[in-house]
């Protein structure tokens, strides 16, 4: 490829995009684990998934705002963010993951039951601190063995380092 083909791949317009169908994608992946290979999500999943919503629309929102300058500025910092909280929560269920039986929080009911019996504040204290049901892997890739909430990590720090990298760079020259 020569230099202004990927100028033009490039361009802070279509990395948005990119950004946006990046989130797509992994929430696709997501919604094919849970309906398709029959995997419940536990809250932290679920937190993890509006995280890359959130990402996603703001990435959406710059795509179509098309920002310079100080709205660059603020969509790439915005959605870095966004990313790296995200991160949080997949590295709170990694950690939950790796706790000794004994340590591991009490499994506790579905997150839809909760949301229809249980207080708001009650739920909301389980989705941002999860329970026993984040403890349990219930899938690993074949080939390297990693669990969802790791390669949602790897998913949310590849968004955040790309998203805080389109709000501090200068726009590539057109020519």
């Amino acid at each position: 490829m020569n230099n202004s083909t990927i100028s033009t791949l490039l361009r802070t317009r279509l990395v948005y995009l990119y950004i946006f169908l990046f989130c797509v994608s992994l929430l696709g992946i997501a919604m094919y684990m849970e309906h398709v290979m029959m995997l419940e999500p536990c809250p932290l999943c679920i937190m993890q998934r509006v995280f890359f919503l959130a990402t996603g629309i703001v990435a959406l929102a710059a795509f179509i705002h098309n920002p310079v300058a100080r709205g660059k500025l603020i969509y790439g910092s915005l959605a870095a963010v966004l990313s790296a909280a995200g991160g949080g929560f997949a590295i709170r269920q990694i950690y939950l993951q790796h706790l000794p039986k004994d340590e591991v929080p009490a499994c506790g009911p579905s997150l839809s039951y909760m949301i229809e019996q249980f207080p708001l504040r009650d739920v909301l204290s389980v989705m941002f601190s999860g329970d026993g049901n984040c403890a349990e892997i219930v899938w690993q890739d074949p080939v390297l063995g990693w669990a969802i909430p790791q390669w949602s990590l790897v998913g949310f720090v590849m968004l955040a380092a790309v998203c805080a990298w389109q709000a501090i760079r200068k726009q590539p020259s057109m020519s």
